[in-house]
């Protein structure tokens, strides 16, 4: 298994350190980028809730569930992310396949520790504005990159109830984008090709209550906050004209990364069904573009709430493995915090899961499919119809264990 690991972080670093296209969504345009973290698959498939206790997936999203981990656990994951995007006269199809997130937790008695990469934001678009009675030039927008974030976390169990966990995260990456201008029928046109390299650290405290209203029932409550933090973009601009290359200055910014609580609250019994709520805050109305002159879009605060829960009809049972399935679903909505053509730019979704258990071990095959629909077609924006198929491996066993001989 530590094999595995080591290969497996390898293989994440190989790809998080080059530029990688993990989303198709002309939004990504602007700020940081489309944020695409939103927690391991067991989580997104219950709409995004990470209020429930865990001693054998990891939650990416609170670090004080570290402190509830009875076995070591490995888990990565990724999906394969399908959208239509539509205006008001076309319609193009797009397709990416990202990795999600490799992590490694560990327990220690009343302590636990995480750590682990996971791809927070990404870059990847392709606009093509064509020349029209006001406008004879034609232009050519593509980017590509984003942020990853690597975090090393802590969590202890005050009590039988309380968990506070933190972590801490340093983020870097790249971001390319290009845009061409040119007359049609002219050879030579106007190339702009922007790079930002980007860097900074930022943390997360997080805690986790549980506690028995009877001798079935658990009630489960949660609180994560992240405040803000400085991201460093050191920028470089070249332009390009008549295959003259002018490398003119660009200015390094120091964009905030907003500050984030997240408050839950769920209800059920543990091993049977379970259901819960969340609500996200994050100020982005503190969030600027990468260049100042990115225009024609304003941010203001986001809030997401999110719904979901899950059912195992039998837990221990040993004629029938249907019943063992761990069935998941829940409900996204959020306001982004984009605001474009003075409309707020909003994203709900619908989602389900299933985690497959692995005979005779711990360790499970999680699938998640997630339906949603983000922005508008009608102001001249962009309406993104998007169909979501994440699968996440947590393989789970126990290490530093004395063995016995006879």
């Amino acid at each position: 298994m530590i094999k595995k690991i080591i290969v497996s972080f390898g293989l994440l670093f190989a790809i998080s350190s080059q530029a990688q296209e993990g989303t198709a969504s002309p939004y990504s345009f602007y700020g940081i980028g489309d944020v695409k973290f939103k927690g391991a698959v067991e989580n997104r498939s219950m709409g995004g809730v990470s209020v429930f206790s865990d001693s054998i997936h990891m939650n990416l999203q609170n670090p004080a569930h570290l402190a509830s981990l009875k076995l070591t656990t490995f888990t990565v994951g990724g999906t394969s992310l399908n959208t239509t995007l539509k205006t008001e006269n076309a319609k193009e199809k797009a397709r990416r396949v990202t990795l999600d997130y490799l992590a490694v937790g560990i327990p220690a008695g009343k302590l636990g520790i995480g750590f682990g990469v996971i791809p927070y934001s990404s870059v990847g678009y392709k606009i093509n504005k064509s020349a029209d009675e006001t406008n004879q030039f034609t232009t050519q927008y593509n980017g590509i990159g984003g942020i990853n974030k690597v975090f090393f976390g802590m969590a202890y169990k005050i009590t039988k109830k309380l968990n506070f966990g933190v972590d801490a995260q340093y983020n870097f990456g790249t971001i390319e984008t290009t845009s061409f201008r040119f007359l049609t029928g002219v050879q030579d046109g106007t190339i702009e090709e922007n790079f930002s390299r980007i860097q900074g650290f930022n943390f997360t405290t997080g805690l986790a209550y549980e506690t028995k209203v009877s001798k079935k029932y658990t009630l489960f409550s949660s609180l994560v906050y992240s405040p803000e933090a400085k991201l460093q973009f050191t920028n470089e601009r070249t332009i390009t004209v008549d295959d003259q290359e002018d490398i003119r200055p660009a200015e390094n910014l120091k964009l905030n990364l907003p500050s984030k609580i997240m408050f839950g609250a769920g209800f059920g019994e543990v091993k049977k069904w379970v259901v819960g709520a969340e609500i996200t805050l994050q100020q982005n109305s503190d969030l600027k573009n990468r260049f100042d002159d990115i225009t024609g879009v304003k941010f203001e605060n986001s809030t997401r709430y999110s719904l979901g829960g899950y059912f195992i009809p039998n837990y221990n049972s040993f004629s029938s493995y249907l019943k063992k399935i761990t069935y998941r679903g829940g409900l996204r909505y959020e306001n982004t915090g984009m605001v474009l053509q003075n409309k707020s730019i909003e994203d709900f979704a619908v989602n389900l899961g299933v985690s497959l258990p692995l005979s005779g071990t711990f360790s499970n095959v999680n699938v998640g499919f997630e339906m949603g629909k983000r922005g508008t077609k009608y102001f001249n924006l962009i309406e993104e119809n998007y169909f979501n198929l994440s699968v996440g491996l947590s393989f789970s066993d126990k290490w530093f264990e004395r063995r016995k001989f006879n």
